[in-house]
């Protein structure tokens, strides 16, 4: 794993933020080429294809991501230094998802320099994962055609992340009458806006899911009022949704805007919920190796995938987009091996 240490440090210490990942991706380039593994690009994005492609086998998907968030506050140390002090590796990127993206490589060339393979293998090192941006993921849907299963590399301390809440978030204007707050007059838009709220904090959702619990609902801002003797005539206020593999984005926004009398506006449709069936074969495989299964609360390129898959990858989630991020070498040892395991035993053919 040295090399792959190596190259991660080499991208902790190279800029890499959504939309800016050409120099990052430039060093993932550059490591197939040495490998003598060909690839194609598109923006930002580099997938490769096992050199024992068979047509007809089941087509397994490494995938990870190149770009980074801009670093936290209060970091005390250098987000780009790529310090190494004993087992423990520091810098921006290096949990969220340098240590995935770099292992899976290894994984991929591992199971590269093997014939006969049960199974075809893409690796992809995508773009603008962390703002889920249309130029990331989404675009290489259709370039990679046919794909069975993806195993998406994020910090879960490779544990098997077998479900994933959808995101969507909603604008809302509550409308009323402006008028002088000192006389009766006007309609008060924030009062109508608090009534909505109060019933969104109370609303429960009937399915609830064993894996991902229920749907949550979270209004995280408000904004209303020009000056304090004007009633205001409009309210505006942000839900922060998170869905369960039970309802739809579509489907949950309209049910809020059934319940709540202010105007409800959606930025996007597109981050779903996401997952895999506890009975699939790489899940089975997991729990085979010790492995446990759970229901993530956080968002990857798993909700734009049409296809089933698991997220699992060194490092804890826990420590991603904080200061002073960093990841174990003996974790990325560790997922190396599970990865390779995983792998090795899956049986795609009882999917």
């Amino acid at each position: 794993m040295k090399e792959y240490i190596d190259l991660l440090r080499k991208l902790i210490q190279t800029q890499s933020f959504s939309k800016e990942e050409e120099p990052a991706a430039g060093l993932i380039r550059a490591t197939l080429t040495a490998k003598g593994i060909a690839f194609q690009t598109k923006n930002n994005n580099t997938w490769a294809r096992n050199h024992s492609w068979k047509e007809g086998l089941p087509v397994i998907l490494l995938n990870s991501h190149v770009d980074t968030v801009r670093p936290a506050k209060n970091w005390t140390k250098d987000p780009f230094g790529a310090e190494l002090d004993g087992d423990c590796l520091y810098g921006l990127g290096s949990n969220d998802a340098g240590a995935s993206l770099v292992t899976l490589l290894a994984v991929f060339v591992h199971f590269n320099e093997q014939e006969n393979l049960p199974f075809n293998l893409i690796y992809a090192a995508s773009a603008e994962e962390e703002i889920s941006g249309p130029n990331g993921m989404a675009s290489l849907i259709e370039e990679l055609g046919q794909v069975d299963l993806a195993i998406v590399g994020e910090p879960t301390q490779m544990q098997m992340a077998i479900a994933e809440k959808g995101l969507m978030v909603l604008d809302c204007t509550a409308y009323g009458k402006a008028g002088h707050a000192a006389r009766n007059e006007g309609v008060n838009a924030l009062y109508k806006a608090l009534d909505d709220i109060r019933l969104l904090r109370d609303y429960r959702f009937e399915k609830v899911s064993e894996v991902l619990g229920e749907v949550k609902l979270s209004v995280t801002q408000i904004n209303a009022g020009s000056q304090h003797n004007v009633v205001p005539d409009q309210c505006s206020f942000v839900i922060d949704v998170r869905t369960n593999e039970y309802y739809s984005n579509q489907e949950t926004f309209e049910l809020v805007d059934q319940l709540i009398e202010s105007e409800v506006k959606a930025r996007s449709f597109r981050l779903n919920s996401s997952g895999i069936a506890v009975d699939h074969p790489l899940v089975r495989r997991g729990q085979e190796l010790g492995l446990t299964y759970y229901g993530s609360p956080t968002t990857s390129d798993q909700a734009v995938m049409p296809f089933q898959s698991i997220k699992i990858g060194p490092g804890d989630s826990a420590r991603s987009h904080t200061a002073d991020e960093y990841i174990l070498v003996s974790e990325m040892e560790e997922g190396f091996r599970i990865y390779q395991a995983l792998l090795d035993g899956v049986d795609l053919s009882k999917a």
